[in-house]
């Protein structure tokens, strides 16, 4: 941490330091997060900051933006390049405002979209009566199938030619298995509707090849920039021919001012270290340690929804353990090791509850952990979830814990 930082505001200084102790002495192990460079970092924390740019490269409302342009322009081409997309819009501030763009450019408020089930595995944003997306449109909802917990592509067409929705939804926040987007553009060309994928969670696996692309099958695919990308925090809008100027218009002026021109350069930063050969290498990591983590739970008694995983993430059903999602969550916070509490499909418990944990692999490749790690990590989330109030045994992993951890150093440039 700079000294700057230490000096004006002792008190923000010593959380940051605190947290960075915690991210280095624990295991980070919700599929959402990750851990970003340095050099991420360094663009998000710069100059760019300070520079207001309404509008797009070319096109501003204010004055001193040649420097801006350039760098907004080297996003723009860069995430074209690496999901083979005719147009990027790198301006939304996170995943929830890319997909309010999306559906401001493509519906008018009040029609239809069928999305997947919220205790499914769908996202707030995908259609929850709480949020803007269940407020302000029709949500037809498709479930996964009752016994395998995977997507019933038929039914769902089926569903799709008898509801007839205006948008169709894929790609999810809580799906342990490839997405056939093939399929999914048959669903909506037999229904007439527009195929949005969000593929917020995949987008680091696409990009290094290890999921296939949404984007020859998409009018519109939204996707965040931290998660299995190892960007920062922020969101794109990728679109065909068709919808490009209509997702311009409707993130700026629609529903964003002034762009984070800072997160921007750090978006830009993020795309060139995965269009990076080593990127690919990455990506196949984590889906190998998820498939060997998965494998190794599964030896030490747990039970899995969809009986296992093809990506970055599981999803475990702890019903057989005895024990709630709310309730494990907290007994493995406690031993270092931080998941988050999740429903399951067909879940009897409420999402404040639940019956299960998600859990992922991204940040733990980050730091170079294999399958090795993957088969001692399983066997110390079984010690904590097999006795939960057992403080002597929590903190006694909790410092296995950090041994394992301090083997793999994060940051170890900041000191």
């Amino acid at each position: 941490m700079a000294s700057f930082l230490q000096s004006t505001d002792p008190a923000i200084y010593d959380i940051a330091r605190k947290e960075l102790a915690r991210q280095r002495t624990g295991l980070e192990m919700i599929p959402s997060e990750n851990f970003c460079s340095l050099a991420v970092m360094e663009a998000q924390g710069s100059v760019l900051t300070n520079k207001y740019s309404e509008g797009y490269p070319g096109k501003r409302y204010y004055g001193g933006n040649e420097f801006i342009d350039q760098s907004e322009s080297l996003a723009i081409e860069r995430a074209k390049k690496l999901f083979g997309a005719f147009a990027a819009n790198v301006q939304p501030h996170a995943g929830s405002q890319a997909n309010m763009a999306a559906y401001f450019a493509a519906l008018e408020v009040g029609q239809s979209i069928m999305g997947l089930n919220l205790s499914h595995g769908g996202h707030l944003t995908h259609g929850s009566p709480v949020n803007f997306s269940g407020k302000w449109y029709k949500i037809v909802a498709y479930n996964v199938e009752k016994e395998t917990h995977l997507l019933d592509y038929d039914a769902i067409k089926k569903q799709a030619i008898e509801q007839k929705p205006n948008l169709i939804l894929c790609g999810y926040t809580a799906y342990p298995r490839t997405i056939d987007f093939a399929a999914f553009r048959e669903i909506a060309d037999a229904c007439g509707a527009i195929l949005m994928t969000d593929m917020a969670h995949i987008a680091g696996l696409v990009a290094g090849g290890a999921h296939p692309n949404p984007i020859p099958y998409s009018d519109i695919v939204t996707s965040t920039t931290h998660k299995t990308l190892r960007g920062p925090r922020g969101a794109i809008i990728l679109s065909t021919e068709k919808f490009a100027q209509k997702v311009d218009k409707a993130v700026f002026p629609g529903l964003q001012g002034g762009p984070f021109e800072h997160a921007i350069a750090a978006k830009a930063v993020c795309f060139h270290e995965a269009l990076q050969p080593e990127f690919a290498t990455y990506a196949q990591a984590i889906v190998s340690n998820a498939k060997a983590l998965a494998d190794e739970l599964m030896a030490n008694g747990f039970t899995l929804v969809s009986g296992g995983t093809d990506n970055h993430l599981l999803l475990i059903d702890l019903t057989k353990k005895g024990i709630t999602g709310k309730e494990a969550q907290l007994a493995l916070d406690e031993a270092g090791i931080t998941v988050n509490k999740n429903t399951i499909p067909y879940d009897t418990q409420s999402p404040f509850i639940t019956s299960g944990i998600r859990l992922g692999t991204p940040a733990l490749t980050t730091r170079g952990m294999g399958k090795q790690e993957m088969a001692v990590i399983a066997s110390l989330m079984a010690r904590v979830i097999s006795n939960p109030s057992d403080a002597a045994m929590k903190q006694k992993v909790r410092e296995e814990v950090k041994e394992l951890a301090m083997r793999f150093p994060l940051y170890p440039e900041l000191g």
